[in-house]
């Protein structure tokens, strides 16, 4: 007679990325047991104008869970957890689609969280000095929510603003396909919005950028409900969705999150005592959570509220409850890595060696920059003593928080060889991982004591970006035992829901688990001590160049 042991509980943590949404079935204790990805699809209609469907992100979603979830018997998924890019969806009173473009594509809704329309917008949000913008580092950013409303109502006066009656942000309108519940959660709310979790919404704010239309109705069109993340969406899945996504009616859903905040959940509050961490005998303020993919963000909580100038927050609640998160960020990372290498004359070759070899062309770079490093006897990191980027392609998101900056390089050769591809790389790399340091900097001034790096995303898979990053910083990098961890992060939102654990922070406890530590090579401190000396330069020259030719 056959012997069953103990039913195994899971939860779908689902995360919609920029380009992709992927779905991942995770345990009790965190691990990941199946994953799916399905594409979304990006339209530009224009310079700088980056929209998506909502009806589309919502399919792959479904498609995604159905995958992951196949063959588990419905009643052992617990429940559900969304994150997702800090996107605008915008429906009108039936809940249909209303374009966000002068082509007038219905389908078309989403202003995706890259999209700088509202470039100039922001500006004069900025210069308004409202006491809102102390929340966000003292700049309003056009990846913000406010600005891209104000572009809405300019622009399409008489087709979008007038038909809208619903603005969400991507991963509340995931939880209200889901539920059926128009609450939003505070992490999207608080981080995007200018929301405060004790002042509620600003009434003078709204009035004073010319957007007084939003407060009707208590606010109706941006939100009247509000949520902490992982708290209990509704009453669980609502049939119709149930049905779409294979799930059991009911099935608990966590009010969502950010998709770097999912990551920040998926990684910051791994149990280090085990380990021989700066962090293991400090609190978890100690730490810093990098969720590094098309763009990158730097997650510090604290106690109380710090005011870090040019980084987003203090805000309360946004992702730990009851803790207060500053965000720092970089708005082009590894789709800066992907434009530089792309870019370069030697490309085409570095695919065909990246083919033969059989490796991703990133893992043949790495290994290339190996060998010329042999090759010459200079250790890896100082082969680009003399090549100096300035990463800012798509604006500064922080601490400078200027998105007017653009990208610099300083030592261009001739030279159109892989090697040079290879060297512009390590370039780029550096400078990214320079911006951090430049992060970090700004938050310890304000008050931050941050000893250790955790890092998760797609670029946390790259060794020689994770390896910079610790040499660059000084600081020893923590690398998540599931890959995963932004999934693993949404999955915890789906546990806290279930009530299978009390709280987010239990539940992080124990979900999130460390994986490799890469230490900093402390030889190379003075290398980079010169390397960030030439980084911090760089903007300010720059400034001086548009001083000059604005003259």
């Amino acid at each position: 007679m056959a012997v069953s042991g103990p039913v195994v509980w899971y939860y779908v943590g689902v995360d919609v990325g920029t380009a992709s949404v992927r779905a991942a079935l995770v345990t009790r204790e965190g691990q990941v047991k199946t994953t799916a990805e399905e594409s979304v699809s990006i339209w530009e209609p224009q310079s700088d104008h980056y929209v998506q469907s909502s009806a589309d992100i919502w399919s792959k979603c479904c498609r995604a869970v159905r995958r992951v979830t196949q063959g588990v018997p419905k009643s052992q998924v617990r429940g559900v957890g969304f994150d997702a890019t800090c996107s605008l969806v915008v429906l009108d009173q039936n809940f249909r689609p209303v374009a966000v473009n002068k082509d007038g594509k219905a389908e078309r809704n989403v202003v995706m969280w890259m999209d700088h329309r509202a470039a100039e917008q922001a500006a004069r949000i900025t210069t308004t000095g409202h006491r809102v913008l102390s929340r966000v580092g003292g700049v309003m950013s056009p990846e913000m929510q406010p600005p891209k409303l104000l572009w809405l109502k300019e622009n399409l006066r008489e087709t979008c603003w007038r038909d809208a009656a619903h603005f969400f942000d991507l991963p509340d309108f995931l939880s209200w396909k889901a539920t059926g519940s128009l609450a939003r959660s505070l992490c999207t709310l608080v981080c995007k919005w200018t929301y405060c979790p004790t002042e509620k919404w600003d009434d003078s704010f709204w009035t004073a950028i010319g957007l007084e239309d939003l407060l009707e109705n208590n606010h109706s069109k941006i939100g009247s409900v509000t949520c902490c993340p992982g708290s209990p969406v509704g009453k669980g899945l609502t049939q119709d969705a149930a049905a779409e996504l294979g799930l059991d009616l009911g099935t608990a859903v966590g009010a969502s999150l950010i998709d770097a905040h999912a990551g920040g959940l998926g990684v910051i509050g791994a149990d280090v005592s085990g380990s021989s961490l700066p962090c293991k005998h400090q609190p978890m303020t100690s730490r810093m959570a990098m969720i590094c993919g098309t763009s990158s963000c730097h997650m510090a909580i604290s106690q109380g509220p710090l005011h870090v100038p040019g980084v987003w927050g203090p805000y309360l609640s946004a992702m730990v409850p009851e803790m207060w998160l500053n965000e720092g960020g970089q708005s082009a990372t590894g789709r800066l890595i992907d434009h530089v290498v792309k870019g370069h004359a030697a490309f085409p070759q570095l695919q065909e060696h990246a083919v033969k070899s059989g490796e991703h062309v990133y893992n043949y770079l790495n290994r290339h920059l190996s060998s010329m490093s042999e090759d010459s006897g200079t250790p890896l990191d100082l082969l680009a003593s003399s090549l100096h980027v300035w990463p800012d392609f798509h604006g500064n998101r922080s601490p400078l928080a200027d998105p007017t900056l653009r990208g610099m390089v300083v030592g261009l050769s001739l030279s159109r060889t892989l090697d040079d591809l290879a060297l512009l790389y390590l370039a780029t790399l550096q400078a990214l991982a320079l911006g951090t340091r430049h992060i970090l900097e700004a938050m310890t001034q304000s008050g931050n004591d941050i000893t250790t790096l955790f890092l998760c995303g797609g670029l946390s898979k790259n060794p020689l970006y994770v390896q910079v990053h610790a040499n660059a910083t000084g600081l020893p990098v923590v690398l998540p035992a599931q890959t995963e961890a932004v999934l693993v992060g949404a999955a915890v939102l789906g546990a806290c829901a279930s009530c299978d654990y009390s709280s987010i922070q239990e539940a992080m406890e124990k979900m999130a688990k460390v994986g490799k530590v890469v230490q900093p090579d402390h030889e190379l401190q003075s290398f980079y001590s010169k390397k960030h000396s030439v980084f911090l330069r760089l903007h300010v020259h720059q400034r001086e160049y548009m001083a000059l030719m604005n003259a």
